[in-house]
């Protein structure tokens, strides 16, 4: 019998609490799926964990909010990034969080295996320019070196196209595609997780 499945939800907003977060809202939509689906979920705004920089998952100092972070990511089968694009990359907090999941990489199971074996991971990506595609696959690079498996069509994303405009919470236009997609993402995190389960 597969136990229930869990999922760690990472918001790599620039904006700390309670500032409002684009990235936040989108990430609500695949959230609520996901818990629809049974899945219980945990959530971190990054920004506000106060994470050090380094490579490795023990604590850098004092105060640093990475363990927490990280021992959230090892006791879930799925993981979701959440980031705002900016010049086209991923947020500067999003980066951090790839660099600090370097660490898990020597990171082995009871079994031997790698820490991250049978764990799935998927995107949100918001932004008011272009670059989702190419921040979805910079973030799926990345995990995928750790060990996580990502599941076709695992991602949503928001933007408003060439040029300068509004943010995801100041219009309406796209709403319905990236929600959609939102909730195609969770049903094939939670559907690969289950199958990736020791039975």
């Amino acid at each position: 019998m597969i136990n229930a499945m869990r999922a760690t939800l990472l918001n790599c907003t620039l904006r700390r609490s309670p500032a409002p977060s684009n990235t936040e809202l989108l990430l609500s939509v695949v959230r609520a799926e996901l818990e629809r689906g049974g899945v219980e979920t945990v959530s971190f705004r990054v920004v506000d964990e106060q994470v050090l920089e380094g490579v490795a998952s023990e604590s850098q100092g004092e105060g640093d909010g990475w363990p927490a972070i990280h021992d959230a990511i090892v006791a879930a089968e799925i993981l979701v990034l959440a980031t705002p694009t900016w010049v086209g990359q991923p947020s500067s907090v999003a980066k951090r969080v790839l660099e600090r999941m370097d660490g898990m990489i020597s990171e082995t199971r009871e079994d031997g295996l790698p820490i991250a074996t049978g764990k799935v991971a998927g995107f949100v990506v918001t932004g008011n320019e272009d670059g989702a595609h190419h921040v979805i696959a910079e973030l799926a690079q990345g995990v995928i070196d750790i060990g996580f498996t990502v599941p076709g069509q695992a991602w949503t994303y928001w933007n408003k196209g060439p040029g300068p405009g509004p943010s995801y919470s100041e219009t309406d236009e796209g709403h319905e595609w990236s929600r959609r997609t939102g909730e195609t993402a969770a049903r094939n995190l939670l559907r690969t997780a289950r199958a990736l389960q020791p039975r």
